[in-house]
């Protein structure tokens, strides 16, 4: 059954799909008044129903069923992603979203060959990269729509992800997987012990294609990070990150 995201909010038994989706549905899909049809509103709960209205700006469902979506991960898990070169950050983006993360950071570091300049560019990459976030949540069924925020310079992005909560950061210079052992156990800690609504959130800081540099990890340091070793193998930018997020998953969910 086809599955798309709305920011509607339902009444009378009825919910809206507005936006681009409206043309998929439509002219792509070419549904019909009476197809069945799954409706997500972006804050984990799902809605089946069937079409009654297909507008030009709009598609009325009626809801016929809602429940809770159960795909969600029992941790917010920010990944922060030195700037990479040519188009890795849309696999990055597309990859880490099927894997859980609740929010992409990209951030300009040191040994980035990517530096922000152009806003207008910007603008644009980050609107592509949103439009693949939502299209990768809508493939694997996510709960919510992760966000791809703006670029940060490092030392901004490292203070805000240590006030949140639990920052590591994968590093080749970290010995042994000890590290990231006793990392996950104390997350799994925090989960089975939470008593709130509000999850438990760990960040991850991935470094470009020149790695991080020595003073990026001393600050980070200093701060109360970790750095943790994802083996004996070097991971590529566009690997790295991925690996951790897939590490977590089964860490979180087996």
């Amino acid at each position: 059954m086809n599955r798309f995201f709305t920011g509607e909010t339902p009444e009378d038994g009825k919910i809206r799909i507005t936006g681009s989706d409206v043309n998929h549905i439509k002219n792509v899909l070419r549904m019909q008044p009476g197809d069945r049809i799954l409706v997500n509103n972006g804050h984990e709960t799902e809605y089946s129903g069937r079409i009654l209205e297909i507008n030009k700006e709009d598609v009325l469902v009626e809801i016929t069923d809602e429940r809770p979506t159960d795909t969600e991960l029992p941790v917010k898990i920010y990944l922060y992603q030195g700037l990479p070169k040519k188009d890795k950050m849309e696999l990055i983006v597309q990859k880490s979203v099927e894997l859980g993360a609740y929010a992409i950071v990209p951030v300009e570091m040191k040994r980035c060959v990517v530096k922000l300049e152009d806003a207008k560019k910007e603008e644009k990459k980050l609107e592509r990269w949103q439009t693949i976030a939502k299209s990768a949540s809508e493939q694997s069924t996510r709960g919510m729509i992760p966000e791809v925020c703006h670029a940060k310079k490092y030392k901004e992005a490292m203070e805000e992800a240590l006030k949140a909560g639990d920052v590591i950061i994968p590093y080749e210079n970290a010995e042994g997987i000890t590290a990231l052992k006793n990392v996950l156990a104390s997350l799994k800690e925090k989960v089975k012990d939470n008593k709130s609504d509000e999850k438990p959130v760990l960040s991850v800081f991935i470094g470009p294609e020149g790695g991080f540099d020595e003073a990026e990890i001393e600050y980070a340091l200093e701060r109360g990070a970790k750095t943790v070793s994802l083996g004996k193998r070097i991971l590529r930018t566009e690997t790295a990150g991925l690996t951790t997020l897939s590490i977590i998953m089964y860490e979180l969910e087996s």
